[in-house]
């Protein structure tokens, strides 16, 4: 088993909508290092840290699981679609996507600045200065902590 970090805007789509919706395609990514996670390390029964990103308080707001096998994002063929690509084939598609089933919402988030001053997290590949990828692979050690941190009461 494998763990990730998926980032959201939550604006576009939240750990509520995920919540209400209970499974959802994972679509629109549009960067290779992010679909090739995807396609080549997700499996299904990951564990997911869901992640809101451009938000007032980005953070961990709960968990989910990887969900299904990579398939095409059916967006890269949707011309009316703010994903499409015009160079990507159906006989030959660029982008994948895997679905991700809700998991739990946590009270609190686990904040941004939370997860900054966790000494402990410090080689967390989302903190990495630089990184902007939508996924990234997380270690269970920072899994497990992350997860400690939100569903403790605080």
């Amino acid at each position: 088993m494998r763990y990730w970090l998926m980032k959201s805007e939550p604006d576009d789509f939240s750990i509520a909508d995920l919540a209400r919706k209970k499974r959802e395609p994972w679509t629109g990514v549009r960067n290779y290092q992010a679909r090739n996670y995807m396609r080549d390390e997700m499996r299904v029964g990951d564990g997911v840290l869901f992640y809101h990103s451009s938000c007032p308080v980005p953070g961990v707001y709960g968990l989910g699981t990887v969900a299904s096998a990579p398939y095409p994002d059916p967006t890269q063929f949707d011309p009316k679609s703010d994903y499409h690509d015009l160079e990507s084939r159906r006989d030959e598609p660029r982008w994948v996507l895997v679905d991700v089933a809700y998991a739990k919402t946590f009270a609190a988030p686990v904040t941004l600045e939370m997860l900054k001053d966790d000494p402990k997290l410090e080689s967390l590949v989302a903190l990495r200065k630089g990184n902007r990828l939508s996924i990234t692979p997380v270690e269970k050690a920072h899994y497990d902590r992350i997860v400690a941190a939100g569903t403790q009461s605080r």
